[in-house]
């Protein structure tokens, strides 16, 4: 047993000192002095860590649009149910379903002739009035005379005055009673209030129709211009005010469902006066002149609002920027091909770029992707574009 345990002792020794000199810097130096071994740099010392594969790209200067974006949906000016005024057949439908209408443009005809009958009596009744009025007014001039003269008594005055009185009071409502039957002769025919676009006609010609009965003949809507109505995070609300009241109304561009394309381009003109507390956001709108009726009432839309443009501002790729616990900093290429981390201060975020305040100039060079093996001072092999990395060159800050 005991050379057994002897061997495994040496043995043990032998992989201790070995292991001694690979990983101990100065038993290695100890060693090869006393073998007369002329290199004694630790062969530690001239291992590195190869380059990292990164991806670069350079800061650029240019000018920034800070967008908006909000959803809601496009509304009418106005919308309008026809109804009739007044009771009748129509006789005439002078528009068809989906007809763009002018305001002031008939839409239909009802059968005026009993209308006209009523005209004409009440123009009788008020002729027939102003007769007896010229009478009266003869009674008591006549009358008046007479009885200073104490040929005819007080009392045949006062009563021809009283008649006076009550006819004046007839032609009055004579008057009124012509204005009315004029009023409803104009109502047999049914004009469009607004421009606009008609939908479906739901009363034809021949019809029995009622004065503001509860369905409607048919409904136009205002479609030029038209308002979209969307939401904005609460944030921007300082900012949207202060325009609007120094008189700069904010661009504002609209997409819909099933195109990416820029249907319309109208300015922001109304901001509400309520946050909705449970979402952060506040309603805005904006008025777009839509003279191809692109945009429908009801229909769900897209909005974004162009705030203001950052003239002339430092940018770089979005996802080169990195957060720790001191804040916001990217890795910097220098002449060496070695990197460096640089605190910048970000503005906002537009694409895929992002704002530089302050850390970083236009024309630097930073790491894009890869930042996980970089450290101060780290070596880096850029990646060409296919995703190779390429030998490492200098890079030109």
């Amino acid at each position: 047993m005991r050379p057994s345990i002897m061997a495994a002792a040496v043995m043990a020794v032998a992989l201790g000192g070995y292991a001694a000199y690979r990983t101990d810097d100065s038993v290695h130096n100890w060693v090869a002095s006393r073998l007369g071994i002329a290199e004694t740099t630790p062969k530690s010392s001239k291992r590195r860590r190869p380059p990292a594969p990164v991806r670069i790209a350079k800061t650029t200067r240019r000018d920034v649009p800070i967008v908006l974006d909000g959803v809601g949906n496009v509304q009418a000016l106005s919308t309008v149910e026809i109804k009739s005024r007044i009771d009748g057949q129509v006789m005439q439908a002078d528009v068809q379903d989906g007809q763009t209408v002018a305001k002031g443009g008939v839409l239909f005809r009802l059968d005026d002739r009993p209308l006209k009958a009523l005209l004409r009596q009440a123009e009788a009744n008020l002729g027939r009035d102003k007769a007896n009025l010229e009478r009266a007014k003869s009674d008591v001039a006549r009358y008046s005379t007479l009885s200073k003269k104490g040929i005819s008594p007080v009392t045949k005055l006062e009563e021809a005055q009283s008649s006076l009185a009550a006819l004046e009071a007839a032609i009055r409502a004579s008057e009124a009673a012509v204005e009315i039957a004029r009023l409803s002769l104009e109502y047999a025919t049914i004009a469009a209030p607004i421009s606009g676009r008609v939908g479906s006609v739901l009363i034809s010609a021949g019809n029995m129709i009622k004065a503001n009965d509860t369905r409607p003949l048919l409904v136009i809507t205002q479609t030029k211009p038209v308002n979209v109505v969307f939401t904005l995070p609460e944030k921007f609300v300082g900012e949207l005010r202060s325009q609007l009241t120094s008189g700069q109304q904010p661009t504002v561009e609209v997409t819909v469902p099933g195109s990416k394309e820029t249907l319309a381009h109208g300015k922001l003109f109304f901001i509400n006066n309520v946050i909705d507390t449970a979402s952060g956001t506040i309603q805005v709108m904006a008025r777009f002149a839509n003279d191809d009726e692109q945009l429908m009432p009801g229909q769900f839309a897209r909005a974004r609002v162009t705030l203001q443009v950052l003239r002339g501002t430092v940018v770089a790729p979005a996802r080169a920027v990195q957060i720790n616990q001191k804040g916001y900093y990217a890795w910097v290429v220098k002449a060496d091909n070695t990197v460096e981390a640089r605190a910048v201060e970000i503005g906002p975020r537009v694409a895929d770029v992002i704002v530089i305040k302050s850390g970083l100039k236009a024309g630097e060079t930073i790491v894009t992707d890869g930042q996980l093996r970089l450290f101060p001072g780290a070596a880096i092999k850029p990646i060409v574009p296919g995703g190779k990395a390429g030998k490492s060159k200098k890079v030109q800050s």
